[in-house]
């Protein structure tokens, strides 16, 4: 089962029209419609039609919406669309083909697609660091149109923003942890209705710092690294400096190569900090069959190690201790 989850925010004029289209090309689907607190009537067409409407009492933010979406959603596959035009429809069946092999399948703008100059070169950018951060290349950070196995996105619940950068932290999240991911072309229309609400520098800010953080917490050291080696090169850089100039090796020389040396073991440090974390998030308790046949010789164990309880039988484990 398959449910769309579109977030508005005053598009009344669009969601007629994107409605129509999601019938034509996925009338079986389950949309989802979250009203990020539009002044306008954006969902009362969608209500007439009996789509699914949430409301939010004010707005929160796109990714907010787009939680409120994953919450609500029953299919075994997630899509997400904006509400503005901008995605056409008929590319949802080209991600849903690639579920099953790719646990993640984006929609990828070209660099002509972009709004504007600003936004592509920021979003260029974006996309060189974020493949360093993941050794994986990505074509389109902040597409928000995307195929993604439900489990997976209401696992990152907890890790998703309320901005407009939720689709950089799906991205890095699953890369990092492991998951495949693939981009796909898409033709992506120029804005149907409305205006971007997205500021490309406080924005892209937001962006860059969530790329820092994603890094720092899956792979530190690939941001502690690169700092250190720059702190040491410039350290080597100014000693060479003065050697040949004065004859001596400075306070300033040394300031840096114990700054480069300290930068390393911190980054050294959080790698194994955050391999620890992903070790802990891996290993599960062992699972017991609640209401199984009491024959099963699985479930026998399972009580002799419980009690019939519930309890941890300490007996059955440490029988020495138990006797003194």
């Amino acid at each position: 089962m398959v449910t769309i989850i579109i977030p508005v925010y005053n598009e009344e004029s669009a969601i007629p029209q994107l409605l129509d289209a999601l019938d034509g090309v996925m009338p079986n689907s389950d949309a989802i419609l979250i009203d990020d607190g539009s002044t306008d009537s954006s969902t009362q067409s969608a209500k007439c039609k009996g789509v699914k409407v949430i409301q939010h009492p004010y707005n929160i933010g796109n990714g907010a919406a787009v939680k409120a979406g994953i919450r609500s959603a029953a299919g075994d596959i997630l899509i997400f669309m904006d509400a503005d035009g901008q995605h056409d429809p008929a590319d949802i069946s080209r991600l849903i083909a690639e579920i099953g092999p790719y646990d993640m399948v984006v929609g990828a703008r070209n660099s002509g697609q972009h709004a504007s100059w600003a936004r592509r070169t920021m979003n260029g950018a974006y996309n060189r660091l974020a493949s360093y951060v993941t050794g994986f290349p990505i074509k389109d950070l902040t597409s928000g149109f995307r195929a993604v196995r439900a489990e997976l996105a209401r696992d990152m619940l907890p890790l998703l923003p309320n901005g407009y950068s939720w689709p950089t932290t799906m991205t890095l999240v699953l890369l990092r942890s492991g998951f495949s991911v693939k981009y796909v072309p898409i033709n992506a229309r120029p804005r149907q209705h409305g205006r971007s609400r997205i500021r490309p520098v406080r924005d892209g800010i937001k962006f860059f710092m969530i790329i820092l953080k994603i890094c720092t917490l899956y792979s530190p050291f690939r941001i502690f690294l690169p700092v250190s080696a720059t702190m040491f090169l410039l350290g080597l850089i100014n000693y060479a400096y003065t050697y040949f100039t004065a004859g001596r090796f400075t306070n300033m020389s040394a300031l840096m190569f114990t700054t480069a040396v300290i930068i390393f073991m911190m980054g050294l440090i959080s790698e194994q900090v955050s391999q620890i974390s992903l070790l802990r998030q891996q290993v599960r308790p062992p699972e017991v069959t609640v209401n199984a046949d009491p024959s099963d010789a699985n479930v026998q164990a399972n009580e002799a190690t419980l009690g019939l309880s519930g309890k941890l039988n300490l007996e059955s484990i440490f029988p020495d201790k138990t006797q003194e």
